[in-house]
């Protein structure tokens, strides 16, 4: 039986990357919602020489996202799954934000902990705005109602956003929705590890894909400039990193985040350091 990744938001920038490393050893079933983009990137794997289905999957969907996994079963022995669809805050409301990156997360990942054979892997994509949010405004102690209660907890999590002016809302969301992804790739390795799954989350900080560059002048390209390394990230650098994580070669990696950034939360801390030694 052939080995299957499946990788969500796999129409571009991240998720086409990382398709093109894992298309060299796995059959991969690719999903996107964008059909016209999902259509290129199947070709172009195809010219790789990759065996890939395109699914066109709304990861919002539950249902969908349930026929999403059969389509892979079907097509192969899951193995791993990078989970690379999600949006930034140029690119809805707060409610938009939060339902695709947190309930979005929550449903592939409890669809791949339902379906999953042993020793797969999960890699969700987070964000260097997790790890930035001052911890006081994230809503961890509401996360768990995800798993309870999606209605309650969406409530609870625009309500968290609702202490900044309409307009600010949409960054908030996308900061406190990646907080959720990465909560839930930590707080949940004990209950995947009892069916022999690994799960883990990556935080890429400003990467030069299209939906990177739609914030390059709300703050991701000030940030650019005073990181550590002190240049956009590539998809292939990231991609790198997800194929990683979710290969054999990582079998002792899981319940953790990854951070890569160019340092940029390291320069960032490190200056508030100095600058509070210095008051």
């Amino acid at each position: 039986m052939s080995a299957v990744s499946l990788i969500t938001g796999g129409a571009g920038g991240m998720g086409l990357a990382t398709a093109k490393i894992v298309g060299r050893d796995h059959a991969v079933v690719l999903c996107d919602v964008r059909q016209d983009r999902l259509d290129a990137a199947e070709a172009a794997l195809k010219g790789l020489g990759v065996a890939v289905t395109a699914v066109n999957c709304d990861v919002t969907d539950r249902q969908a996202v349930r026929a999403l996994f059969q389509t892979a079963a079907a097509a192969g022995d899951l193995t791993s799954v990078i989970h690379a669809a999600g949006v930034s805050p140029s690119m809805g409301d707060a409610e938009y934000v939060m339902r695709t990156n947190a309930i979005g997360t929550l449903n592939v990942g409890e669809e791949f902990h339902a379906s999953a054979g042993g020793g797969a892997a999960i890699v969700n994509v987070a964000s260097m705005a997790a790890h930035i949010l001052p911890a006081e405004i994230i809503p961890t102690a509401k996360f768990p109602l995800a798993l309870q209660d999606t209605d309650q907890f969406m409530t609870e999590m625009l309500a968290a956003c609702s202490i900044v002016p309409e307009e600010a809302r949409s960054g908030i969301s996308y900061a406190v929705s990646k907080s959720f992804v990465r909560w839930y790739s930590v707080a949940q390795a004990e209950r995947f590890n009892a069916r022999g799954l690994r799960i883990v989350s990556v935080s890429p900080g400003s990467v030069d894909t299209e939906m990177g560059r739609l914030e390059e002048s709300a703050g991701a390209g000030a940030m650019v400039v005073d990181a550590a390394v002190p240049r956009w990230g590539r998809a292939e650098e990231m991609a790198e990193l997800f194929a990683f994580c979710a290969s054999d070669r990582a079998g002792y990696l899981t319940g953790t985040d990854i951070l890569n950034d160019g340092g940029v939360v390291a320069s960032i801390t490190e200056r508030s350091r100095v600058a509070a030694a210095g008051a």
